[in-house]
């Protein structure tokens, strides 16, 4: 099935900008998976005294809307100072383009994902971290869910999260184990073992995880 994609994705595919690794970078990171096809790596170069992002760019290892949604969300970011850009969400990279294919938000997601994680390396580099910000990678439940607000159901591009689609999540954080049901409803088919590999690879990129299980239901 050919998949729609608007002007602007199309132009940020074929063009895109800010495309590049920085040599000496202040900052950078890579999130994503080879498994699922879709990884971006995210460089930064920031003024010490400012702040601002004065240069970034992106390589991109996956399809169209992975490289459109890095190109706009580097754009998006650049001359803004941490904290500003820090405040880029995934929803407003995808509207920058025009919308984007249901089954392709999650690239959305992906790039905004990582550009934080780009932030969050400077800022721990650097000694700007807030105290607690380690916490805050804690293994609990609460962690799980919002990370699991970045799972997105492809059927119609809104998070499991706020799809009410997360029914339970169980937590052992001395075996490093979590336990997620999910109950799917009625998306398609097609759909529901990407769901779940999703909610895998989330997960398990949560710091002290060791196993995932994840049980789907309708």
């Amino acid at each position: 099935m050919a998949l729609k994609y608007t002007k602007k994705v199309l132009e940020y595919f074929l063009h895109p900008k800010n495309m590049g690794e920085i040599e000496g970078a202040d900052a950078e990171a890579t999130e994503g998976s080879p498994a699922c096809g879709d990884m971006v790596s995210v460089y930064l170069k920031v003024n010490p005294k400012t702040h601002v992002i004065e240069d970034i760019k992106f390589k991109s290892y996956g399809c169209a809307s992975n490289i459109a949604t890095a190109s706009i969300i580097t754009e998006m970011a650049k001359g803004k100072k941490l904290e500003e850009a820090k405040k880029i969400e995934w929803n407003a990279a995808a509207d920058e383009l025009g919308g984007l294919p249901s089954v392709k938000m999650h690239c959305s997601v992906l790039a905004a994902k990582t550009l934080m994680a780009a932030i969050r390396d400077y800022e721990q580099k650097h000694g700007l971290a807030k105290a607690g910000a380690e916490g805050e990678t804690e293994l609990t439940s609460e962690n799980v869910m919002n990370e699991l607000m970045g799972v997105i159901n492809p059927d119609i591009g809104i998070n499991i999260v706020r799809l009410k689609m997360v029914k339970n999540v169980e937590v052992d954080g001395k075996a490093g184990a979590v336990k997620v049901e999910i109950s799917l409803g009625n998306t398609d088919e097609m759909f529901t073992e990407n769901i779940k590999e999703e909610v895998e690879e989330h997960v398990k990129a949560l710091k002290g995880v060791k196993k995932v299980e994840v049980s789907v239901s309708k």
